[in-house]
């Protein structure tokens, strides 16, 4: 028998996230090359932070259901059910699901362990432009400003 690995992605735990739910798909079935998630999430929700940026990372998004506005730093790009956007290392973006539904999305990147991500935006405790540093606390992931240690986000599982 081959090494070959399936799960019911449904039935996976929900990872820290500011969604609905996040399943973390790769490290469920162990990959080393490539990340992969699937999100659901409502409208207003972002997936998964803030404004970030991957300095050695693609990313790829596509959109199952829903709608999806992907903040870049030269506009707003919308992308809807059945289409899908890449996001080359390096770019900012922030992609927050929008419309009347939940948006059911698919987030492919690579390579794996390259997928720190820069997160830069202002505190709001002390008003730098400092990259957040994250701490597990429990089953929460909690943000913190690296310029004064203030906690910014505290993000944690879905909650069904």
């Amino acid at each position: 028998m081959t090494d070959a690995k399936k799960v019911a992605v449904e039935d996976l735990p929900d990872a820290p996230n500011p969604t609905r739910h996040k399943k973390e798909v790769d490290e469920a079935l162990g990959t080393t090359a490539f990340g992969f998630n699937y999100y659901v999430a409502d409208p207003g929700q972002r997936l998964p932070w803030g404004p970030h940026r991957h300095p050695d990372h693609e990313e790829l998004f596509y959109v199952l259901e829903g709608a999806l506005e992907v903040e870049l730093d030269d506009g707003v790009l919308p992308v809807t059910a059945g289409e899908a956007v890449f996001v080359p290392p390096e770019t900012t973006n922030l992609a927050r699901a929008v419309g009347e539904t939940p948006a059911r999305v698919i987030a492919v990147g690579a390579p794996k362990d390259s997928d720190g991500a820069v997160i830069e935006e202002e505190c709001p405790a002390c008003g730098a432009e400092s990259d957040r540093s994250y701490a597990v606390d429990g089953d929460d992931y909690v943000l913190s400003c690296a310029a004064c240690g203030a906690t910014v986000d505290r993000l944690t599982p879905g909650p069904e």
